[in-house]
C-alpha cells in the first residue's frame, strides 16, 4: 500500500497596482492543463516566505517583494496526499516571463477576470483575499497621503 505524505507548499499572489485598479499574475501549466497561481514545495530546511520567492521568480521570472501573508489553503491531491500551501500577497520588483518547463503563459488580469479563470476554487479563494487585503492597502495608502 502506497504511504501518502503531507506535503507542504508555499506561493505567492502577485499584484500590480501601478496601472489603476489592481491587476493579479496567473500562471498556465501545461502538465496540468490549468491557470493556477504560481507555487511550488518546500526545498529541504527551506522556510515557507523563502519558497514562495523562489517558486514565484522560477515560474514567471519575476523577482518580487512581500507585502504580507495569506491565509493557508489545504486541500487533497488527485493521488490521495494533503497538501497545504502558505501564500503571500507580493509586488513584482524586477524580472519578465519567461517559458520554462512548469509555465507555458501568464496573464495579468483584473480580479473579476481572475476569478472565472483561475481553475480551481482554492486559488479562487486566495485571490479574494488577496484583493481584500489590497483594497485596504491602497486605502490606507489614500488616507496616508491625504494627511
Amino acid at each position: 500500500m502506497e504511504r501518502l505524505e503531507q506535503i507542504e507548499a508555499a506561493g505567492g499572489v502577485v499584484v500590480d497596482m501601478s496601472k489603476g485598479k489592481p491587476r493579479y499574475l496567473l500562471i498556465h501549466r501545461p502538465r496540468y492543463g490549468d491557470w493556477s497561481l504560481p507555487k511550488g514545495k518546500l526545498n529541504t530546511g527551506e522556510k515557507h516566505p523563502d519558497a514562495a520567492l523562489r517558486e514565484v521568480q522560477e515560474e514567471t521570472g519575476l523577482v518580487c517583494d512581500v507585502l504580507a501573508k495569506l491565509s493557508p489553503v489545504n486541500y487533497t491531491t488527485p493521488n490521495g496526499n494533503s497538501k497545504q500551501v502558505k501564500y503571500w500577497l507580493m509586488q513584482a520588483r524586477s524580472g519578465s516571463f519567461v517559458k520554462n518547463n512548469e509555465v507555458d503563459a501568464v496573464t495579468w488580469v483584473k480580479r473579476s477576470k481572475a476569478i472565472s479563470i483561475l481553475s480551481h476554487v482554492h486559488d479562487q479563494a486566495v485571490l479574494m483575499e488577496a484583493h481584500a487585503l489590497v483594497k485596504d492597502l491602497r486605502r490606507q495608502a489614500k488616507n496616508e497621503a491625504a494627511e
